[in-house]
């Protein structure tokens, strides 16, 4: 019996109801990915008032963010596999809507025990449900020749969302605590809510959406389970090299990303000694610069092909972190807050840029979900291994001598980047003229 399945293709027309339906798609899942991930990460603005208010210290920091990097690593790999059988749409309502009940109960300020569990709880609601399947249906609603700009939009786009979002809640934060005169912890609560709150509306949005090509989903869902078993799969993945040179160009670009949710602290030490709130202003500027890097730099990676103009990002990415190293001995604030908004620029082009990479690996489409999955367990295990690095350097070697050692070694890495980004092209190259 003949078990071939035919998918149809909805998205590869190119008349005006289709890109209607392509973009209004991407909007949707712009908003989603926009308004999940900001409460994970309020440390990037008030690490300071996070710690406060949580009564907690440095390392037990580092703790909640390495368990929450733990959680991703274990749900990234059956994130792939859910991706390729399950309607992303299902996927990502369930993870809106979980990670807003859990914000509510961070909200409470609860003990670090229970901390723990609900940033581990953060990283099965964000990965295991949300993040293959968020990556799977860009990839799938994007052209060969929009790849750049469609994973441009979506890293940009979400920028846009999280940083109207962090406008919103440090105008909020501000206002409560200057103006009112609330304590710092009453005014990380109500940020917090603003977030719960965003993450619940959008879930239940799209939870009461219809699924317009229902059809095509239960056929690529059929079609993952009879062709082939999970392992066959891996060890097809497994075989391909550019796979894993893209990995490790996600593992060393990634760095640079972590090094930004220090830069509230960072800019509150030593000769810099901005206020909390001045810090949390800049930080919250440098978001706004997530929707130029990420649209901007898959424009241009459309237009001088992704993987060079990636190459460059990771490139100036590392002359700007050599910078914030150097710079402070001379106590030029100014200068050092144009590169933490330069490197913010240049990281989101990153993000905005390693995904659309992937299209130039010849994956199949039905294993494109699981090839996601592996990628991301390598390439965002830093979320484990920088809280732990970063807490214990801030800890032991307190003030700017700590975060100067801790970027001095987010700038090895990322060169190494740049190697795994020109090996890539070479390899690319080298297959084209075969």
């Amino acid at each position: 019996m003949d078990t071939k399945v035919t998918i149809p293709a909805p998205y590869a027309r190119t008349d005006k109801r289709s890109q209607l339906y392509r973009y209004g798609q991407l909007v949707l899942l712009v908003l989603a990915a926009g308004a999940i991930y900001p409460v994970l990460y309020l440390r990037q603005i008030y690490q300071t008032s996070m710690i406060e208010a949580l009564a907690i210290n440095d390392q037990q920091l580092g703790y909640l963010y390495s368990i929450l990097g733990a959680a991703f690593m274990l749900s990234y790999l059956p994130s792939g596999w859910l991706a390729d059988r399950i309607a992303p749409r299902l996927l990502i309502s369930v993870s809106l809507l979980g990670t807003g009940l859990l914000a509510m109960g961070y909200a409470t300020l609860p003990d670090f025990q229970v901390l723990l569990a609900i940033f581990c709880g953060f990283g099965i609601t964000t990965g295991l449900t949300f993040w293959a399947a968020l990556l799977k249906r860009v990839k799938l609603l994007a052209s060969k020749q929009e790849q750049g700009r469609f994973f441009g939009v979506l890293d940009g786009g979400r920028g846009l969302v999280e940083a109207l979002l962090a406008t919103v809640a440090i105008s909020l934060f501000t206002y409560l605590t200057h103006d009112r005169g609330v304590g710092l912890a009453d005014g990380f609560r109500h940020v917090i809510h603003l977030y719960a709150y965003t993450c619940l509306a959008l879930g239940i949005v799209l939870g009461l959406l219809r699924d317009p090509q229902p059809a095509a989903r239960v056929l690529q869902a059929r079609q993952a389970r009879i062709k082939g078993s999970v392992l066959q799969d891996l060890k097809q993945l497994a075989g391909l090299p550019e796979l894993w040179l893209v990995t490790a160009i996600v593992f060393c670009g990634y760095h640079f990303f972590w090094a930004t949710y220090s830069f509230s602290a960072y800019l509150e030490q030593g000769g810099l000694g901005l206020s909390a709130t001045m810090a949390g202003v800049i930080t919250t500027i440098k978001l706004w610069m997530r929707p130029v890097g990420g649209i901007g730099g898959g424009w241009l990676g459309d237009r001088f092909t992704n993987l060079r103009v990636l190459t460059w990002a990771l490139a100036l990415a590392g002359v700007g972190m050599l910078g914030l190293i150097t710079l402070p001995k001379l106590h030029i604030v100014s200068l050092v807050v144009v590169l933490v908004v330069f490197i913010g620029l240049m990281t989101y082009a990153i993000r905005g840029l390693y995904w659309a990479v992937l299209d130039q690996c010849q994956i199949p489409e039905r294993i494109t979900g699981l090839a996601i999955g592996i990628i991301s367990v390598v390439g965002y295990s830093p979320d484990v291994l920088l809280p732990l690095i970063n807490g214990w350097i801030t800890q032991h070697i307190p003030g700017m001598p700590g975060y100067q050692i801790y970027f001095s070694y987010v700038l090895v890495m990322g060169s190494l980047g740049v190697v795994a980004a020109l090996a890539l092209r070479r390899r690319i190259a080298k297959r084209s003229l075969a």
